[in-house]
């Protein structure tokens, strides 16, 4: 590990800038680190800095020892000196004179004390890190890494800026950080490797200011673009920067790459990993800025850079801040009034506050104050208020959260936003803004709504396809995945086993491929749960033969609605002892006279056939299936409740229902209810059950609830698994309270969707703009699902299945229409004509929905038994 060893470096040798914080210089253990990682940089020919905080909680205590008594003074200032003393006695150092020489600085300062001058409070404060990075000095020199200890004041100069009062100026600081070729010089000839201090720097007077919350950060930004630097590290706690805080949001992915306008975005937004500053002193100077895990150095992190421009426009993070204010200004007079907003905003100037978002109508303009921005307190707003309050009305909101969504090309992705805009419906959104760069949306809430809010619109987010965690170039693995205790669980689809035969049977394409071993295995999870009476298999979505003879013979039932459907259950043997279902929906009177006459338990949902057709049903039990109110899943058209739905009984009608159904003499053995599809979160269910089981106990005869179906598969990496056990118990919990009634189920796609592949063969490639499209001979007449439902299907190059995915395509068929896109912005290897594509989850919807449309042949289908 000595440098000394190695051969000396090139005046104009690279530089490379490390920064480690708080808990990364606290504990010999992580010295240890930072000394490998600076040996290991110098050892790959780069001059090295590295840029130190206070060991974690100093600066508190530091703050805190301004601010206290007199009499107290002297205890805090002990415990801090034992702090030190501690960890250079862990350390093993013989000498520490330059660890003494400052606390006797911080010992004399404390002395001569000045609580109410803002410089000593940063004079005080800044010995932290003088503090830190001398103890670091003296043990890389110490274990064989000759270090130079520089003094941070020295290269970095705060500038004047007019607008900050005499705190911010002090406390707060910006520096202008041009690269400067003598610093670079002289530096180099006194050495190799350095260490300096975050968080400080000198004023013109030569005194001694602070650089506010995340000043190490800012200062490692600001040595990289002074040195023009090959690219500073950020050393934290975590693997790097993620699509939400993991703390609220495990499934959070790492974001792998970022420009430096989206990485601001989301520091600004509310990322505590990065302080928005640092940013732009490395955009300027052009310098890449890695982030990265200091007890996990083998991690992948986040890299800051220039990016491609064939990047599809996502979603990149959703983040949010608490304590925002906002204060609404209201007056007839504003209107087309030349000047009221100067004359508003210079009163925020005067106060010293800056303002954050904007938004406007006629007689209004409200705009929000953040904390991490301003030295926001009661008095500083009150004060702002009573001057506002001369020109217009004014009224102060808070405590307010802001929720962001960040990506480029925000308005690009907003026709996906519906279930996440859905999802603000629910809350109190006092003010939205959309960024004028195009890079973010933000609502601003009550800070009571917050809780619970980022994880369910992250998963939103995933499923409308905003937030790409398909594209593996962007988004790296889970939090769960790196932090959780052990790798990511991730089950390996069938078909990666079943290659080689996959390859064989696309000679001819496109084919579906089903593999009945999966359909198999889900049957038996869902006959297993304890809860469910019986489980229905919905025939639509794929009647092929030998699916039905498989679940049939697993004891599922089928859930029809079409007379073929019936006819193509009771064609099995296997399937016709079966029990069946038939959930017709403005179906012909003679659908439910076939029905009838076959003995099938028929559904109605709607007052038509008891109104026009009553002799029909005299006599006979049916099942009613009511609409709740309300409709679930990722796209309208799977969406199968509330007045926009064709589907089910209104409850408005539901007496009138009843009263029918007794003059008819028919019995209600059962109520059903289907709110839609893709649904994820066990908690659906239970409710579903409650509600409907209050409705029976109005009506007498019902047996049994059929809960329909919708359970929810994962399409997009990063979806949440559908979590039966939890299902399981729900529903038991539920049922206790109604053990009178039966519990039906009648999934389709969970049984049969991942099952099923579709191969294609690659027929042309083209190249528009900035766009690849990759042309196949499967499209929407084969799998109509992703122009109809905007649907996710996970594409792959089977015959590339290993190499590297280089290319952004846009997978496309041979359908003479603009809708007929099977897959955008898809990520695969190199492509070329004649490779094998596979489409993956197409074992529902998929065959069952093709068509002749162009006069294409439908496609073929194979079984793997």
């Amino acid at each position: 590990m000595n440098a000394s060893a190695s051969a000396p470096l090139a005046p104009d040798a690279p530089w490379v800038v490390l920064k480690f914080g708080g808990t990364s210089v606290a504990t010999v253990e992580r010295w240890r680190t930072i000394l490998q990682l600076a040996a290991a940089r110098r050892a790959e020919g780069a001059r090295v800095l590295v840029v130190v905080s206070a060991l974690s909680g100093i600066t508190d205590a530091l703050k805190a020892l301004c601010a206290c008594a007199p009499i107290e003074r002297a205890d805090a200032l002990a415990k801090i000196i034992e702090r030190h003393r501690a960890l250079a006695a862990q350390m093993q150092l013989a000498h520490t004179a330059e660890m003494d020489r400052w606390l006797a600085s911080l010992q004399a300062l404390v002395v001569a004390a000045a609580p109410e001058q803002l410089r000593w409070q940063a004079t005080v404060q800044a010995h932290g890190e003088l503090l830190s990075s001398s103890l670091g000095a003296a043990f890389m020199a110490a274990n064989g890494l000759p270090t130079t200890w520089i003094d941070a004041r020295e290269a970095l100069l705060a500038r004047e800026v007019p607008f900050l009062n005499e705190r911010a100026r002090v406390l707060s600081a910006q520096v202008q950080a041009e690269p400067d070729p003598a610093l670079a010089s002289a530096l180099a000839a006194r050495g190799e490797v350095f260490i300096s201090q975050g968080f400080i720097a000198r004023d013109g007077d030569g005194q001694t200011v602070l650089l506010g919350r995340g000043g190490s950060d800012t200062s490692a930004a600001y040595f990289g673009a002074l040195l023009r630097a090959s690219r500073v590290e950020i050393w934290t706690d975590v693997a790097g920067m993620f699509t939400a805080d993991p703390r609220q949001v495990p499934g959070a992915r790492l974001l792998q790459r970022l420009d430096y306008d989206e990485a601001q975005e989301i520091a600004t937004t509310g990322a505590k990993v990065l302080h928005a500053r640092c940013l732009s002193p490395c955009r300027r100077a052009r310098v890449p800025l890695w982030v990265k895990d200091t007890q996990h150095p083998d991690l992948d992190g986040t890299v800051v850079a220039p990016q491609p421009t064939e990047v599809a426009p996502s979603i990149k993070a959703i983040s949010s801040r608490r304590g925002i204010t906002l204060v609404s200004m209201e007056t007839s007079g504003m209107w087309q009034q030349v000047g009221f907003l100067a004359d508003v905003f210079a009163l925020f100037k005067q106060h010293g506050l800056s303002v954050d978002l904007i938004g406007s109508a006629e007689t209004n303009v409200t705009v929000s104050l953040d904390p991490s921005e301003n030295l926001l307190d009661s008095d500083v707003v009150a004060a702002l208020a009573a001057d506002l309050a001369k020109v217009c009305r004014v009224k102060v909101i808070a405590p307010c959260a802001a929720v962001t969504l960040v990506g480029r090309g925000m308005r690009s992705m907003l026709h996906r936003l519906s279930g996440v805009l859905a999802e603000f419906g629910r809350e109190r959104v006092h003010l939205i803004s959309q960024s004028s760069n195009n890079l973010n949306l933000t609502f601003v809430v009550d800070e009571a709504m917050l809780d619970g809010l980022l994880p369910r619109l992250h998963e939103l987010l995933i499923r409308a396809g905003a937030l790409r965690t398909d594209d593996v170039a962007l988004f790296g693995p889970s939090w769960q995945a790196l932090y959780g205790g052990g790798a990511e669980l991730k089950q390996v689809p069938w078909w990666h086993a079943q290659r080689a035969r996959l390859l064989e049977v696309a000679q001819a394409t496109p084919r579906y491929v089903y593999h009945l071993p999966t359909i198999r295995e889900r049957a038996r999870a869902l006959r297993a749960l304890t809860s469910v009476d019986r489980v229905y298999y919905a025939l639509k979505a794929n009647p092929h033969p030998a699916i039905l003879r498989a679940l049939a013979e697993e004891g599922i039932g089928f859930e029809c609605v079409s007379p073929g459907e019936l006819a193509a259950v009771d064609a099995l043997a296997e399937a016709r002892e079966s029990p069946r279902l038939f959930t017709p929906n403005f179906a012909p009177r003679g659908d439910y006279a076939d029905a009838l006459r076959r003995g099938v338990m028929l559904t109605l949902d709607s007052l038509h056939p008891l109104q026009h057709w009553p002799e029909l049903f005299a006599g006979h039990e049916i099942m009613l299936r009511v609409d709740l109110g309300r409709g679930l899943g990722h796209h309208d058209k799977v969406r199968t409740g509330g007045a926009a739905s064709k589907f089910g009984l209104p409850l408005d009608q539901f007496d009138e229902f009843l009263t029918l159904a007794r003059e008819r003499g028919l019995r209600i053995a059962g109520l059903h209810a289907h709110l839609g599809s893709g649904i994820l979160d066990a908690a659906h269910w239970p409710l579903v059950f409650g509600q409907l089981a209050s409705l029976a106990d109005r009506i007498g005869s019902v047996r049994c609830l059929d809960l329909g179906g919708g359970l929810g598969v994962p399409s997009h990496p990063g979806e949440s698994e559908l979590d039966l056990a939890a299902l399981d118990t729900a529903l038991a919990e539920v049922k206790r309270a109604y053990p009178q009634y039966g519990l039906w189920l009648e999934p389709g796609r969970w049984l049969v969707a991942d099952a099923g592949v579709l191969l294609a063969r690659v027929t042309q490639t083209k190249r528009k703009g900035a766009l690849n499209y990759l042309g196949c001979d499967a499209g929407m007449h084969a799998l109509i699902r992703p122009a109809l439902y905007d649907a996710w299907h996970h594409i792959v190059n089977l015959s590339r299945l290993d190499d590297a995915a280089t290319t952004l395509y846009q997978v496309v068929g041979p359908i003479c229409e603009s809708g007929d896109v099977l897959g955008a912005d898809r990520r695969l290897p190199e492509s070329v004509e004649g490779d094998v594509l596979l489409i993956a989850q197409a074992g529902a919807y998929g065959e069952s929905m093709a068509s002749h449309y162009n006069l294409r042949p439908l496609a073929e289908s194979s079984v793997i038994e």
